[in-house]
């Protein structure tokens, strides 16, 4: 039975997988349990090491070069400690990946169109992770000097589990997870690997079972049959492609999850049921809990956040979700996307304090 086409994103990194990622993560895994057994002090330059080495076999050399250049650029904006002034170099770096010449460029250094969005996804990844760093190096005291180091920014970036696509894990839970130490036991990471293959293999079968039984995506790129509609089919085939969006980063951010355990880390719980959310707020937190922890560090609770006045409280939240809107790539209907979740959150958060007031409680 023939597959719905129409999920650019479930496609693209399943075909990637298919041919070289998959094998890529293989090979990261068997390094790292090497030097788990045998050098685990050096662990973490054996899998930058790896991670530099597979960005390259990968992205080419030019495609490496831009990552490194980035890296770089970041790292000395950061020795001036300026939170502001790494922001402005962040979103700058950011904004460089939609000047029409620089696309036209990168796009003559592949044979397809695959290649260059695997280098522009990656780059846009990539940016998140040294705007992470950059900051913590900005607020890191001087006894942390030797953790925050150009090496451990690289060992960061280049970290290839969460290379392409991520999860996001902040630098600062990253540093200290890396650097403990913990016994190495062969049988119980075994068995986390079966396990781990286990649910993340029941998982794409769903996906595909969905891509192929479904055809929500392709539904939703005609206007005809939406037209036609009930409101009720319009409902559940909006139910239907907000599951399927979950089952899918299941295995998109499930594949890495289990190579941070499989590592000695702890990554980002993985999303939670859409199903059983009913608030903006919770959504926000659950769904991209790496996303979530990023934008409240660095952006939300330097900006005042919950504990600012009311006008300092929308802003941060404005803010927030203005970050999220252009890194997403900065279309319009990504601003409308990222206003009604803003409104959204905002209405929430207002009604709960509107029902916190003692007379509205003895009225209920």
């Amino acid at each position: 039975m023939p597959q719905d086409p129409m999920d650019f994103e479930w496609s693209y990194w399943i075909e990637w997988g298919r041919e070289r990622i998959l094998w890529l993560l293989a090979g990261h895994l068997l390094v790292s349990q090497v030097s788990r057994l045998l050098v685990e002090k050096y662990k973490p330059w054996c899998l930058m090491v790896y991670g530099m080495a597979a960005c390259w076999l990968l992205l080419g050399v030019r495609g490496f070069a831009v990552i490194l250049l980035h890296a770089a650029i970041s790292f000395a904006v950061a020795q001036f400690q300026l939170s502001l002034l790494t922001w402005l170099c962040s979103l700058i770096l950011l904004s460089t990946l939609r000047i029409p010449a620089v696309e036209e460029t990168k796009r003559k250094w592949y044979d397809t169109e695959n290649e260059y969005y695997l280098l522009l996804f990656t780059v846009s990844v990539r940016c998140l992770f040294c705007t992470s760093f950059s900051l913590e190096y900005c607020w890191h005291a001087p006894t942390q000097k030797s953790s925050h180091s150009f090496p451990w920014m690289l060992a960061y970036v280049f970290y290839y589990p969460t290379f392409h696509n991520g999860p996001l894990v902040n630098f600062d839970e990253f540093s200290k997870q890396m650097r403990r130490q913990e016994a190495f036991s062969v049988k119980t990471n075994l068995s986390i690997l079966i396990v781990g293959i286990i649910r993340i293999f029941f998982w794409w079968c769903l996906a595909e079972l969905m891509i192929h039984l479904m055809y929500i995506h392709a539904l939703y790129s005609s206007a005809l049959p939406l037209e036609s509609a009930s409101y009720w089919a319009l409902g559940g085939l909006a139910l239907a492609q907000v599951l399927f969006f979950y089952v899918k980063y299941l295995v998109l951010y499930g594949v890495p999850a289990l190579l941070l355990r499989m590592d000695g880390l702890k990554p980002p719980a993985l999303p939670c049921c859409v199903s059983l959310m009913h608030s903006f707020t919770k959504m926000w937190r659950s769904f991209d809990v790496g996303l979530h922890r990023f934008l409240v560090r660095y952006i939300y609770v330097p900006m005042g956040g919950s504990q600012s006045s009311l006008l300092g409280t929308l802003l941060s939240t404005a803010l927030t979700f203005a970050f999220v809107s252009y890194w997403h790539g900065g279309q319009s209907y990504l601003w409308y996307w990222g206003a009604l979740n803003w409104l959204g959150v905002v209405v929430e958060n207002g009604t709960k304090r509107i029902l916190s007031i003692s007379l509205i409680q003895d009225l209920i």
